[in-house]
């Protein structure tokens, strides 16, 4: 999956700040509510974002949260993005007040974006129709019966479909968020709303969901220590049999335990670690082209542009172009 399908950035002293609005109705998840705020309204991401909650007045979130929205349903029409989060009960027909208003937001051009069960909303309304989607491992198997016409896949994080994303639940929902961050602004207000809130800067949309269990702590912490020895080394060219070696284990050894403890192969890994470091490299410096895949271990310029692209979805210079001011605010 292309990590930045498109470019769709924010330009604070030329435009509005992005405006974010929360739907939500009776007894939607605190958790999924609560960290979708959290974000986008964090210090870091309030030169760039506008937030607001859209609902029934006073309505109660998680079952016993009262909570006073600042709009109602009718706000969602103004906001450039719309989160819906975890839905009450995915097992019954989505309020056709809630269904309706999500529809017509989407088809007034907003960006539409579910966390968890929210999907089930989305589904409702018609906006996943030919489009690929996720949620929690455990509905997966509920929304594609239900909804035949949505590509269902139980085992990514978060799916971008440009104009449609979707999570998985809870944390996923906060690395979906934090994905829409970089995809905005860069990486540089994304990694600083990580730190803020001390969370992973960023996990990949396509990593599993569901990570089998670490062997022991021993595993972890041997695969935490290849990890660091990685990133000290990004500009090095290295092999599987490298890392197996540095590690003390055969490769096919390393392989299944740095499954085990990040859901992505060796090799997929170091390449998403060297493009992130290719961002963060175009966003805050003025290295050449041909300085960043050395430093980065792309090894050639040509060797970059083919990486980035494939992740990025856009040439390394067309990337620092658009987000070089923003990330410098």
């Amino acid at each position: 999956m292309t990590e930045f399908a498109s470019i769709s950035t924010i330009a604070p002293e030329e435009e509005h700040p992005h405006r974010v609005a929360i739907a939500l109705a009776p007894k939607m998840s605190l958790l999924e509510v609560a960290s979708a705020y959290e974000v986008f309204s964090a210090p870091a991401a309030r030169p760039h974002y506008t937030v607001k909650t859209c609902g029934t007045p006073s309505v109660h979130v998680g079952a016993w949260l009262r909570a006073d929205v600042d709009d109602t349903f009718d706000g969602l029409l103004s906001a450039d993005t719309v989160i819906v989060p975890a839905c009450s009960d995915e097992n019954r027909s989505q309020p056709d007040v809630l269904v309706d208003a999500v529809r017509a937001a989407h088809e007034s051009g907003a960006r539409v974006v579910s966390i968890c069960t929210g999907a089930f909303t989305l589904a409702a309304a018609g906006i996943l129709d030919g489009l690929r989607a996720t949620t929690h491992w455990r509905h997966t198997a509920r929304l594609a019966a239900e909804y035949p016409r949505i590509t269902v896949d139980p085992e990514v994080l978060y799916i971008d479909e440009k104009t449609v994303l979707t999570s998985a639940g809870k944390a996923a929902g906060i690395d979906l968020c934090l994905y829409l961050v970089r995809k905005d602004v860069g990486s540089g207000v994304s990694n600083a709303l990580a730190r803020y809130l001390v969370l992973p800067p960023h996990r990949e949309g396509g990593q599993a969901q569901f990570i089998a269990p670490i062997e022991s702590d021993e595993d972890d912490e041997t695969m935490t220590r290849v990890r660091d020895w990685l990133m000290s080394c990004l500009d090095m060219p290295l092999t599987i049999s490298d890392m197996a070696a540095h590690a003390h284990i055969s490769p096919r050894q390393l392989h299944r335990r740095f499954v085990s403890t990040t859901g992505s192969a060796p090799l997929q890994w170091l390449h998403s670690q060297r493009v992130f470091a290719a961002q963060n490299l175009l966003e805050t410096t003025d290295l050449s082209i041909e300085q960043i895949a050395s430093r980065t271990g792309m090894g050639t310029p040509a060797n970059l542009r083919r990486h980035f692209v494939k992740h990025a979805g856009v040439a390394p210079d067309a990337y620092r172009r658009t987000f070089r001011g923003a990330a410098m605010i």
